[in-house]
Parts: C-alpha cells; structure tokens; sequence
C-alpha cells in the first residue's frame, strides 16, 4: 500500500513537471516572439527615419535653403508624428476586430 501512495505521488510530481515544463515552453516561445516582433519594428522604424531624413534633404532643405534646419526638424517630427499615428491606429483597428 505504501509503495503504491509513493508511486502515486511520484506520478503526480512528473505529471506536475511535465506541466511545468511546457507551460515554461509556451511563454518563453511567447517572449521570444515578442522580442524577434520588436527587433523587426525597431529596424522597420529605423529604416523609416532615414527614407525621412532623405526626403528632407532631397526635397525640403532645397527650398528653405541651408538655413532650413528648424524647419527641417519640424517636417521631421510632423512626418514622424502622422506615421506613427496612421500605423498605431490602422493596428488597432486590425487589432480590435479579432477580438
């Protein structure tokens, strides 16, 4: 009788482990995911400042002359402003219909 109680509870601390092991799995995938996720959005956002910067000194800078700085930076930070706002809205507009 004492041998089947240990071998009970044996079972159940393996049964509880292998629970643990995978519940540890899903997470760290899940952090993992949004680690890779945050890595490509830093480099998407990176890319996206300097296509703005570019377009500044193309098209901008040109027409206010080498003295356009504030003006430039303004340009800059609007450009940057709307993006993220059109991106962050459009997200959560995809966001808010899968729930």
């Amino acid at each position: 009788m004492q041998t089947e109680n240990n071998q009970h509870e044996e079972d159940n601390q393996k049964s509880k482990l292998k629970k643990e092991v995978r519940e540890f799995q899903k997470e760290f995938a899940t952090q993992l995911l949004t680690l890779v996720t945050s890595g490509f959005g830093l480099v998407a956002a990176l890319a996206w400042n300097e296509v703005i910067k570019e377009v500044i000194t193309k098209y901008i800078q040109p027409i206010f002359g080498s003295s356009s700085g504030l003006v430039s930076l303004l340009i800059y930070a609007l450009a940057v402003t709307f993006l993220a706002v059109l991106v962050t809205y459009q997200l959560s507009k995809i966001s808010g219909k899968e729930k």
